[in-house]
């Protein structure tokens, strides 16, 4: 077993939003984030999403390097956000700050938790 290898960068974000119209957009998020994904030069293999009553919405976009995920609660101003790339050729521990940092701007957010897991 190799100990020196790292699997990869997990980035868990739980972000406020004043901007509530953000948090009910699935098809302006889900824009943002394939031209982000296209930017970084990952690859979707697939997307599953879904809009609640509520007007919040859930959505996973598998990639070949894993996944991002959310969740938003509009009615409480919040969302949850997971960021993980695998580094199985490369590291990319970078892009995963990369594009935690892309959704902070695009929500025009505040971080109220951020957690960063080597695996």
């Amino acid at each position: 077993m190799n100990h020196n290898y790292s699997p990869g960068l997990h980035q868990l974000l739980t972000l406020k939003v004043d901007d509530v119209s953000l948090l009910t957009s699935l098809e302006s998020f889900l824009a943002f984030s394939e031209e982000l994904i296209r930017l970084e030069d990952l690859k979707i293999v697939g997307i599953s999403s879904h809009q609640f009553d509520t007007d919040g919405f859930t959505a996973a976009i598998c990639l070949m390097e894993s996944h991002i995920c959310i969740h938003t609660w509009p009615e409480f101003n919040q969302l949850t956000l997971d960021i993980y790339l695998c580094n199985y050729l490369k590291d990319n521990s970078d892009k995963v700050l990369k594009i935690g940092y892309a959704f902070k701007e695009y929500f025009k957010a505040d971080v109220l938790n951020e957690t960063l897991v080597n695996r």
